[in-house]
């Protein structure tokens, strides 16, 4: 079960990190106009926000990692903080700007917390 575990928190790390990568590098190109649905002009004005908020997947993505790759009793406290994290954001996120978001965001989160919270 540890290994399931690890496979789906390094899945929501990776996925943390995609979204770090269009949130703050390609939110006026297409796959990120294509995530926002923003035209050129709406993706010009809102990048500077995209950028935060790719910043922030970032510190989840690292902090997923960090989980990974710390030792006992560390890095079980680690991913169920960061693994918490990702999943209120994601419910957040699903409540106030898109549904999509439950099942891109706090799923995956609530399967990974679950399975390192069963591992242990």
């Amino acid at each position: 079960m540890q290994t399931t575990a690890n496979i789906l928190t390094g899945l929501v790390a990776a996925l943390h990190a995609y979204i770090l990568i269009l949130e703050m590098f390609l939110w006026q190109k297409k796959p990120g106009r294509e995530l926002s649905g923003f035209d050129p002009d709406m993706a010009r004005a809102t990048a500077p926000l995209a950028a935060n908020q790719g910043l922030y997947n970032g510190f989840l993505a690292a902090g997923l990692v960090w989980g990974l790759i710390a030792g006992a009793p560390t890095a079980f406290s680690v991913k169920v903080f960061f693994l918490s994290c990702v999943v209120i954001a994601g419910l957040y996120g699903a409540a106030t700007a898109n549904r999509r978001i439950l099942v891109a965001q706090a799923l995956p989160g609530a399967l990974a917390l679950a399975a390192v919270l069963l591992a242990r």
